[in-house]
């Protein structure tokens, strides 16, 4: 999950990053659906088949190529859910606590789809650049990895693995622990 940096902005902003923008949306479609998966798993199972069919009949032809998406959608608009400035107004000021929604959910972030959890802007020769901690979760150990982002060009170049961690949260803090001369020690060492 993106969120906040010491200033106040939202680490990696619209205005900062566009593929920031495009992560952050993600992560609010990403939190939509697990709002949706949890009020199914609240409903008793004969309860589930008449849900269905209302949004079948809600979404017309189609419903039935992809059926859980379906009820999945259609249960994102029964839920109120808040708007994607609310939520991120929400994530600015609770980062911590979108981190264990993240980690308590079943579709946390994998290996093959890792989250951006935290991105901060720094200089490297001149130059502005971005890193991205992205972050996933391996059975029950955090693992993650920096993302490099140079701001004009927009290329990405990433770390290995670099941080191993039971908790989320941890992995965050220590990103967040690095200081700009750590950062660009790592860019370097992911620079081809």
């Amino acid at each position: 999950m993106i969120t906040e940096r010491s200033d106040g902005q939202v680490a990696g902003s619209p205005a900062t990053s566009p593929l920031a923008r495009a992560e952050l949306e993600a992560q609010y479609a990403a939190y939509r659906r697990r709002q949706a998966r949890g009020l199914i798993r609240l409903l008793p199972r004969e309860a589930v088949r008449p849900l269905y069919r209302r949004a079948v009949e809600a979404r017309g032809e189609g419903a039935e190529h992809d059926p859980l998406g379906s009820l999945l959608l259609f249960c994102e608009r029964l839920l109120p859910l808040p708007s994607f400035e609310t939520w991120l107004d929400d994530l600015r000021r609770h980062p911590d606590a979108h981190l264990e929604d993240v980690d308590d959910s079943a579709d946390v972030p994998t290996a093959d789809a890792p989250a951006t959890v935290e991105a901060r802007p720094f200089p490297f020769e001149g130059n502005p650049w971005v890193a991205h901690l992205r972050s996933y979760r391996d059975g029950g150990t955090w693992r993650g990895y920096i993302a490099f982002e140079e701001a004009e060009s927009r290329r990405v170049h990433h770390t290995a693995l670099i941080f191993r961690e039971d908790d989320p949260v941890d992995v965050r803090e220590r990103f967040l622990a690095f200081d700009q001369a750590a950062l660009q020690a790592f860019l370097r060492s992911a620079l081809p």
